[in-house]
């Protein structure tokens, strides 16, 4: 896989909760993305699996998987797990008899199929017309053109009421959202949901308030006992830490005794990274899914902190605090729904961390910028990343991949820890 290129894009339901992802991919050095090989899918699809398993990367969701006529056809399409695999069509297939025939034994064994960004005309009715009733799925791009033509919103109309969900794509503001919403989408591929709606004189959410301040206690080495004594005024938090805690996610010989036994043994580089992480939870105060703007964040700082210790090999211990910092901040303003410079201020940031996030400079923002170039799977730029810092083949795709696996893992932790009571006496 050391000529491919690989992301990973989250789609999300109605309510704003992760449903599932769709795994990119491209060739390296090829103009064409998907039309260079047509078994790129089997190879990726076989990486995942033999280097971490499939459900160390994904979870318990599933993934669109691109898919051209060649790989439909091959019998290699049945050693793909349908558990964790959906088999996005593109458009280009013809709907031959042999097609149709492949189509209809997926279904017969379970797989999940949908047709990858169609278009939405009498044309398509008719070219799917044999295949309606083993289609689960339709991804559909809401251009400028689509949205306004009364034509394809009927026609959108009639392939719902075969059952058929729909999922729009290039979601990437809070307008489109609620376009695709008002057109009878029920999933959204896209980062709308960590664009920041910045309102005039918005006051910080005092919960998240807390975890700052909380956070710049651990940071400036304020002693134990003040921070046990702030801890202890939250227990919403507190509560919090508990379960994340009792996950799984640390291993503990002794005993928990206290909020000040846990914070001696968790320590105060971990607990303040988790307390940043916690500012993009949903709520500290109820139970509630794991927000994607948090496995988004979770990811950045993976990113961060694996990519710059490729790339500059001497990092000390405080070069990296600053890259995770970058990553854990670059959302904030999302939160707080306040500009982000204004919150920056607030907050003291040193000039390193603070350029990287506003002006992309430094290596601290070099690696940011190509994080969003990942996330955007804008390969041209990845590439010319790798050319810069000499890094091999498949270096980026590994460390793409080990993050993806982490933040699969801490997505479970925070799932499981949301489901089980505490078990200490404080």
């Amino acid at each position: 896989m050391d000529n491919i290129y690989l992301g990973r894009q989250p789609i999300l339901d109605i309510s704003g909760n992760l449903d599932s992802y769709e795994v990119l991919y491209s060739q390296k050095d090829k103009a064409n993305s998907y039309g260079e090989n047509d078994f790129i899918p089997a190879a990726i699809i076989s990486n995942l699996l033999n280097k971490f398993g499939t459900n160390q990367v994904l979870g318990s969701r599933r993934a669109l998987v691109k898919v051209g006529e060649k790989f439909l056809l091959s019998d290699i399409i049945f050693t793909i797990p349908r558990e964790f695999f959906i088999f996005s069509l593109l458009e280009e297939i013809e709907m031959s008899q042999r097609v149709v025939e492949r189509l209809q034994q997926l279904k017969e064994k379970g797989y999940v199929l949908a047709l990858d960004e169609i278009k939405i005309d009498r044309n398509t009715i008719t070219k799917y017309k044999d295949a309606w009733n083993e289609i689960s799925f339709i991804k559909i791009n809401l251009h400028a053109d689509f949205v306004k033509d009364m034509s394809s919103k009927s026609i959108l109309t009639t392939i719902k009421a075969r059952g058929i969900k729909v999922i729009g794509t290039k979601i990437e503001d809070e307008k489109r959202y609620d376009t695709a919403k008002a057109l009878g989408c029920v999933l959204f591929q896209g980062y709308f949901f960590s664009k920041p709606k910045i309102l005039e004189n918005t006051k910080y959410d005092p919960t998240r308030a807390n975890i700052l301040r909380l956070y710049s206690l651990l940071m400036e080495d304020t002693n134990i006992d003040e921070i046990t004594a702030e801890f202890e005024r939250n227990h919403a938090l507190t509560v919090q830490l508990l379960r994340y805690i009792n996950s799984g996610a640390f291993e503990f010989t002794n005993t928990i005794s206290s909020i000040h036994h846990v914070l001696t043994l968790v320590g105060r580089k971990p607990l303040a990274q988790w307390l940043m992480l916690m500012i993009y939870a949903k709520s500290v105060s109820k139970e509630s899914d794991v927000s994607p703007i948090m496995l988004m964040i979770k990811n950045r700082t993976e990113l961060m902190v694996s990519i710059l210790k490729k790339v500059k090999h001497d990092s000390g211990s405080n070069t990296l605090g600053k890259a995770y910092f970058v990553g854990v901040l670059s959302l904030i303003d999302t939160i707080f729904s306040t500009p982000l410079v204004k919150i920056l201020n607030s907050m003291n940031i040193e000039d390193e961390v603070r350029n990287a996030l506003l002006k992309g400079e430094g290596i601290l923002g070099e690696i940011y910028m190509l994080i969003r170039d990942v996330e955007q799977f804008n390969t041209k730029s990845v590439a010319l990343f790798e050319k810069k810092h000499n890094l091999q083949s498949g270096v980026l795709d590994n460390l793409l991949l080990e993050s993806m696996r982490k933040v699969t893992a801490f997505e479970n932790a925070l799932s499981s820890s949301s489901t089980k009571d505490s078990t200490w006496m404080l």
